[in-house]
């Protein structure tokens, strides 16, 4: 008679206990992990985004920016890892999104009130209340051109415009912003420099910019975080705390330059690695 011996299987070893981020962290990343095509961009990756903040990110070409913040709003899938907004999964917070290419990105079929008024209706908002905070965001934008056209009527700057009232009507928690300004006019970079800056200021929403513009990446910032080339780590975190609102003159203000030379230091020293 034989015996049939049972195999011994090892219990998988404990997960390690989520580390949550400093105090005054909004977006706590831990592990983050994505290859593409076998390589890795991005490996057990941590990063703590502070509330209440402007974080430009920036960084050499093929680095990841954009995948990055992508990733965060939940747009590009993850290997590995865990993102969490206050502790909270990306389904339970509400997140406004601009992207790079407004053309695609608003509705061509809808008038560019309704493309504003979108996430509103999906949130199952009364007319009352939708009608109340288009035009709260109208006078907010200071909009003159005829909302009542439909996008493809509209210059670059006026879509682009749209795409952030879009992107702010909900009152989100974070507003992604990716290389938003990247096919705008430097006049119409201006005013919608300073339009972020006014809802900023007026709201204290965590945004999350990618710029390949050192200047408009510093200029905009709390925060520059600075990433290596991949496998994409953290080159290095800088502070920058000049007053708001920033104008034309900041650029030539001692902070401002002495922060986009230490930023472009460290965009060269990781280029040269």
């Amino acid at each position: 008679m034989s015996t049939v011996l049972n195999p011994v299987i090892a219990p998988a070893p404990a997960a390690a206990p989520f580390r949550p981020g400093p105090l005054g962290t909004h977006i706590t990343i831990r592990g983050l992990t994505k290859h593409f095509a076998g390589w890795p961009l991005y490996e057990n990756f941590d990063l703590d985004i502070p509330k209440g903040k402007i974080v430009s990110v920036f960084g050499p070409n093929g680095c990841g920016k954009s995948t990055l913040i992508n990733m965060i709003a939940g747009l590009v899938p993850i290997d590995a890892g865990e993102i969490l907004f206050d502790g909270k999964s990306l389904a339970q917070t509400k997140i406004g999104y601009v992207f790079q290419n407004y053309r695609e990105a608003l509705f061509p079929w809808l008038r560019t009130i309704d493309n504003i008024a979108y996430p509103l209706r999906l949130e199952g908002r009364s007319k009352a209340e939708v009608d109340a905070r288009v035009q709260e965001l109208v006078a907010s934008f200071d909009v003159k051109f005829d909302l009542r056209r439909y996008p493809y009527e509209l210059s670059g700057g006026q879509q682009q415009t749209a795409s952030i009232m879009r992107a702010l009507a909900p009152g989100p928690e974070v507003l992604f912003l990716d290389e938003p300004f990247s096919a705008l006019d430097f006049e119409m970079t201006l005013f919608i420099r300073e339009k972020l800056q006014e809802v900023f200021m007026q709201t204290g929403t965590t945004m999350l910019l990618v710029s390949h513009d050192l200047e408009e990446a510093v200029y905009l910032a709390d925060q520059i975080l600075l990433l290596t080339k991949r496998p994409t780590r953290v080159a290095e975190i800088l502070d920058y705390a000049d007053a708001r609102p920033r104008t034309v003159e900041t650029l030539s203000e001692p902070g401002f330059v002495r922060m986009k030379k230490l930023s472009l230091e460290i965009f060269q020293r990781e280029v040269r690695k």
